[in-house]
């Protein structure tokens, strides 16, 4: 069995192909091949990108290539012990969706006659079944096109059915590039389940873009039955993670999304998985028009100009000459108390709603108050990509610095900055749907104080870095700046253990709204 690492583009009609497996021998030179046998796992030393923070958990980013050692690799390991062809313990794996050991204790606890066919694989064991190979001399008739050919151009599985080359040909091409179907293409023949082993649609198939695309539909299969590994959910990245075990922590690609391996969504700390796919799900089934209107326009609270936010700090001063209102974007009141440690711009006033008495009121609530936290999600994320434009402002910052006798290393604490504020803003974002879902008690007050504080601090470095860090001495930025942002990068970290402690001590209680 013979791989090529020159032959088969990996993915059709992209500049940067890669290369899968092909298992005609012809034209390979010894230097080329690949031996089935000695793949091992891959080390971390080839891995594009290791997680050292978050309590040491441990992934590797596979390339294209990578993910195709480590398949086979997996491969061999099984093979080793059960000895049988590699095709077939290809599709036995992916049966039992990639765990080798329950595949392993099926074969030697249970009936192995009828686990091979709950997998639709003929058994290797029995001997006196037709074994599909082109016979020697004679003449067949094709049961497709119903022609008669030389045996030495038919072509069969294990299980007896036996077609010519450009019937086997057409049928695995229609299979692959119309219906996407890899793992599981069943036999031509009608009513036979057995399935076609990657020896036979690789001998038998000779358009690269076919191999191309079964090659990938392969390495989807295998990616997405394994609970080990997920795909970068990152547009044209292409690669793989690999973790030790599966559970819904962040993961770096190398091509720099982090994103949760759970759920594959950006990574969203503090709330769980099964929350935010509830509050998506929420949020889609609204208006559209009504969510945008709501998101970025509001009037302002003193003279009712309609206004649009162009940038990611909360304080707002209307433009309208005659009025110049200063004012909080998020709640439209007076922005001069938010700096006081006694003013809650964050908590919802739960007394309110429970004030409504009838259908119709308690309606209106239930509304105003998922338009009350939807309108701090969506302010946050919009925020959220205002700032990431703050980078190229912060560059000229730090190459002004530099030409005042300030080295490349001293100048990185604005860009430290602004880490800390994307990573502040994207944390609060997902605090507002933790908070949503949240049912009242000692410990949900807790968390809005502490969320709130983080707020206040964000608005304040976030107000700093786009407006007053210009009007600043340079001698008096970097201390400002790294008090700001320390500050800010503690508050979310106390947030965060806050919210964790409540997880293990079991402190949460959802709303089933």
């Amino acid at each position: 069995m013979n791989f090529n690492n020159g032959s088969i583009p990996y993915n059709e009609g992209s500049g940067d192909e890669h290369s899968m497996c092909e298992l005609d021998s012809r034209n390979v030179s010894s230097e080329d091949e690949i031996n089935l046998n000695n793949h091992p796992e891959p080390q971390a030393s080839t891995s594009e990108s290791r997680n050292q923070e978050d309590d040491e958990y441990i992934f590797d980013v596979l390339s294209a290539d990578e993910l195709v050692e480590f398949m086979l690799a997996e491969i061999n390991q099984v093979n080793e012990i059960m000895k049988l062809p590699t095709t077939m313990v290809r599709i036995l794996l992916n049966h039992f969706n990639w765990d080798k050991a329950k595949l392993l204790e099926r074969f030697y606890d249970t009936d192995q006659e009828q686990l091979f066919r709950e997998a639709h694989v003929v058994s290797p064991f029995i001997t006196n079944k037709a074994t599909g190979q082109p016979q020697l001399g004679g003449v067949e008739q094709c049961e497709i096109c119903l022609t008669e050919q030389p045996s030495s151009a038919m072509s069969g599985l294990a299980c007896g059915h036996r077609f010519c080359s450009d019937c086997w040909s057409g049928y695995l091409t229609t299979r692959v590039m119309e219906d996407g179907v890899g793992c599981t293409i069943s036999c031509a023949a009608h009513g036979c389940d057995i399935l076609v082993d990657d020896e036979t649609v690789l001998r038998l198939v000779t358009e690269p873009r076919v191999l191309a695309r079964y090659q990938r539909l392969i390495t989807d299969t295998f990616v997405q039955c394994n609970r080990r590994l997920c795909w970068c959910p990152s547009p044209d990245c292409g690669r793989a993670v690999l973790v030790a075990y599966p559970d819904a922590r962040p993961v770096l690609c190398s091509c720099g999304h982090r994103f949760c391996f759970a759920c594959g969504d950006l990574w969203h700390e503090p709330v769980r998985c099964h929350l935010l796919k509830r509050w998506r799900k929420k949020c889609d089934d609204d208006s559209e028009t009504f969510n945008w209107l709501s998101a970025n326009t509001k009037e302002c609270p003193k003279c009712k100009v309609t206004i649009e936010k162009d940038g990611g700090c909360n304080h707002m001063i209307c433009k309208n000459q005659s009025c110049r209102a200063d004012f909080c974007w998020v709640c439209l009141g007076p922005w001069e108390p938010h700096g006081s440690s006694w003013y809650s711009c964050n908590r919802f006033d739960e007394a309110e709603a429970r004030a409504a008495r009838d259908a119709q009121e308690l309606s209106r609530a239930a509304l105003n108050r998922y338009l009350f936290y939807f309108n701090r999600f969506i302010n946050h994320s919009q925020s959220l990509r205002f700032e990431s434009r703050l980078y190229a402002s912060v560059q000229q910052k730090m190459e002004e610095m530099q030409q005042h006798n300030m080295s490349w290393i001293e100048v990185q604490f604005l860009k430290k900055a602004v880490d800390v504020l994307c990573s502040c803003r994207q944390t609060l974002m997902y605090t507002y749907v933790f908070a949503y879902y949240l049912q009242k008690n000692n410990q949900s007050t807790i968390f809005e104080e502490n969320q709130k504080d983080l707020e206040r601090c964000t608005e304040l470095l976030s107000e700093y870095l786009e407006r007053d860090i210009t009007q600043q001495l340079l001698a008096d930025i970097k201390q400002t700046v790294q008090d700001k942002y320390r500050y800010c990068e503690n508050r979310r970290k106390v947030l965060l253990g806050h919210v964790l402690e409540g997880y293990e001590r079991d402190w949460w209680v959802y709303s089933e709204q």
